[in-house]
């Protein structure tokens, strides 16, 4: 894809179909976009969490549901939530197919687009537009019809992008149980993610 500057290839569904804390890990860095008819707009992935089958705070730790289904599909399609009864939360399918597990983008660094999202957020300060997940999916107007969409595919996809900023590795936010497991990524300096 080249749109105003913006050269971006799809990662194949083989960076998916692996194991699921190095993809998390190596999806920072990477570049979120979301082609819609208002226009494109694209993120720098600064923070993810992973989600394992056998963690407590996975989604899919009790097996399949209708909810959770997209998590045990093919990898590198997204599992999209609606969580607290008014956000939605947008996750990459990884790992084997059968496996329930999948990846939480939780921040971006908005690149393009910036004024369409300050649009949808009703926010202006560029760091609070994509600081968390719910306010990226706002953003990127990510909601129940791209779930289950193909990453790899032409409309929403993420790419590899450059960043040599050093990785962080902590616990995860947000959750009551597996708490204390170290799966929670993001760039050190970034400015953009949802918390230190």
């Amino acid at each position: 894809m080249k749109e105003q500057g913006l050269v971006c290839t799809p990662l194949p569904r083989e960076f998916y179909a692996r194991d699921t804390v190095n993809v998390a890990r190596e999806l920072t860095g990477c570049m979120l976009v979301h082609h819609t008819p208002e226009g494109i707009t694209a993120g720098i992935i600064v923070e993810t969490e992973a989600y394992l089958q056998g963690d407590p705070a996975c989604h899919a730790s009790r097996g399949m549901t209708p909810r959770n289904s997209p998590m045990f599909g093919p990898p590198g399609f997204a599992y999209v939530y609606f969580t607290y009864g008014m956000h939605y939360c947008f996750n990459v399918v990884s790992s084997a197919e059968g496996v329930g597990e999948a990846v939480l983008i939780r921040a971006l660094e908005p690149v393009q687009g910036i004024e369409l999202m300050k649009n949808r957020r009703r926010r202006e300060d560029i760091h609070d537009l994509c600081s968390g997940p719910a306010k990226l999916t706002q953003a990127l107007a990510i909601g129940k019809e791209q779930n289950c969409r193909d990453l790899t595919g032409e409309q929403l996809f993420i790419c590899l992008a450059r960043s040599d900023a050093p990785l962080v590795t902590t616990t995860r936010i947000g959750i009551r149980e597996g708490v204390e497991l170290p799966l929670r990524f993001y760039l050190k300096d970034s400015k953009y993610v949802s918390r230190k």
